[in-house]
């Protein structure tokens, strides 16, 4: 029996935040913004949306495979962001789509692109559901949508013990690919935020990140090969650990969004599950003297797993939002050696910066799951859980992330962070709150994860928010940023993304769209237009 999402927001229908975990954050988010009270609005519940009729008929054919009754439609028309949580509350979804198919394998997926072609319907892919830039939402002027969700194509298919690798279909969510190889010695180790509710396919066709914060941090790092079923026929890339041999045709499908094709398979590099593992945090007076630290260590070619730099007031519990410090979350991992020499290592590196490392988590081999960063690491997975009673309360909550080179870092952080306050300031006419972290780092530069907070006023609330993610998102590009590190481009940042990417790279595109694609048919809107 598949456990049913909640169709309005993050997460399964069956769980929530306990009464535990609301009451503090309640109290917290008062005592911020000088709040009294909050004016709580209820969940939507199924009935109560009205969803336009389906506007195609399924032939026959396809009807064990296709779906048109409402609480699917309903639950493939948005993704998880705060504004697609928003619009449920206000009980509006204006452009579901007309069906929902879902294949069981490659030749199911040929025949439903076949009857999209006859009917003049435009076909999105569908992983998870879990996209937070609207990259699975169907636009007002599309006049048929049929949603390819796949998650039934959710095996590992093929394991190979020598060569560190497995063969696994698209639609397998995150967690299912660990069950999967649980009997064998290896990790996929691919982890992320939307780690439970997202899939393999929808990783590489939104070249997402992982949890390393340094060396392999895509999931480009991850795919040796795949295969890809297009309107005019299959691709499949031959599997290899590197070739000189012309541009990639991996890399074109890795970060498509769907404009292309279905990724079907892939062949993925595994690792062996870590048997060694170091970690601590470390305290610094501020965020930038915790940077140079970063900097020092990612430079240095130690290579953590997790170097994850936070403002303490958003990392940890009960820290006045006056305070100033970061805190730095560090852990070395392998399944092959002891790590103490790393890990000794950076901690000369974070002490030359002023930092203070934790003593006691270096004797705590469970480190990473208590102390600083475990307090962390449960607020961090719990997150996402939060977007729905943010828009219940009407309160401004919400992140953007981009990236900047070392040099330009400290002048970019400040200038987008003033941004980020002005801009809530002018938006509600309220002071708002701004923090930054680090949550992927390279030796020339970090990804910099903004996260901004305010009061709404309710009756205009979805306004205001996209004012300030809009306005917010548009200074990472205008000051020389990327629209996004990892959250993909989708149809929210395409404006941005149009601006960031060079023209004839577009044309380009286009031309691979028109060869693959070249009705339109696929997501159309996402990076660029047919």
């Amino acid at each position: 029996m598949r456990r049913q999402k909640k169709f309005y927001a993050w997460g399964y229908a069956d769980e929530d935040l306990t009464p535990d975990e609301i009451r503090p954050w309640e109290t917290g988010i008062a005592r911020r913004y000088g709040l009294s009270g909050f004016d709580v609005t209820p969940p939507p519940r199924a009935e109560e949306i009205t969803l336009r009729p389906s506007r195609v008929v399924v032939p026959s054919a396809l009807q064990p495979i296709v779906r048109t009754d409402h609480l699917t439609r309903l639950e493939h028309a948005y993704g998880k962001a705060w504004f697609d949580a928003c619009r449920m509350f206000l009980r509006s979804v204006p452009n579901p789509p007309d069906a929902v198919a879902f294949p069981d394998n490659e030749q199911d997926i040929v025949r439903i692109l076949a009857w999209c072609d006859q009917i003049g319907a435009k076909a999105i892919p569908y992983g998870g559901g879990s996209s937070v830039v609207k990259g699975i939402e169907p636009a007002a002027e599309f006049e048929k949508v049929v949603t390819i969700s796949m998650r039934h194509m959710d095996k590992v298919l093929e394991v190979d013990p020598v060569s560190h690798a497995a063969r696994i279909e698209g639609g397998v969510y995150g967690p299912h690919i660990e069950d999967q190889l649980r009997e064998t010695p290896f990790t996929m180790r691919h982890y992320m935020q939307a780690y439970r509710c997202s899939t393999l396919g929808g990783w590489i066709a939104t070249r997402s990140g992982g949890h390393y914060a340094t060396l392999t941090t895509h999931i480009d790092d991850f795919v040796e090969s795949m295969r890809v079923v297009t309107p005019v026929g299959t691709l499949e890339t031959r599997r290899l650990p590197g070739s000189g041999a012309g541009p990639s045709p991996d890399r074109m499908f890795i970060g498509s969004e769907g404009i292309l094709g279905i990724i079907t398979e892939a062949w993925v590099r595994l690792r062996k599950k870590p048997t060694f593992r170091a970690a601590t945090s470390v305290r610094f007076e501020d965020f930038y003297a915790g940077a140079d630290a970063v900097r020092g260590i990612t430079q240095a070619g130690l290579y953590p797993a997790n170097c994850r730099l936070l403002e303490a007031r958003e990392a940890l519990p009960d820290i006045p939002w006056d305070n100033k410090e970061a805190v730095l979350m560090l852990t070395f991992e392998s399944a092959d050696h002891p790590l103490e020499a790393w890990m000794a290592r950076a901690l000369e590196i974070c002490r030359d910066s002023g930092g203070v490392p934790d003593a006691a988590a270096l004797d705590d081999e469970n480190s990473h799951r208590t102390g600083a960063a475990g307090a962390w690491r449960n607020k961090f997975i719990r997150a996402p859980h939060y977007s729905e009673h943010a828009v219940a309360r009407g309160l401004l909550s919400s992140t953007f992330e981009t990236s900047m080179t070392w040099e330009r870092f400290r002048d970019f952080h400040a200038k987008i962070t003033r941004i980020t306050h002005d801009t809530i300031r002018q938006v509600t006419g309220r002071e708002g709150t701004v923090t930054c972290r680090f949550t992927h780092v390279y030796p020339d530069g970090p990804c910099l994860y903004f996260t901004f907070g305010g009061i709404l006023d309710k009756p205009v609330m979805l306004d205001q928010f996209m004012a300030v993610l809009t306005t917010c998102t548009a200074a990472t590009v205008e000051h020389g940023g990327t629209t996004t590190h990892h959250h993909a481009v989708g149809r929210f940042h395409r404006p941005f993304y149009d601006r960031q990417r060079p023209e004839l790279f577009a044309r380009a595109l286009r031309g691979a769209k028109r060869e693959l694609d070249p009705k339109g048919m696929m997501n159309p809107g996402v990076l660029i237009d047919p």
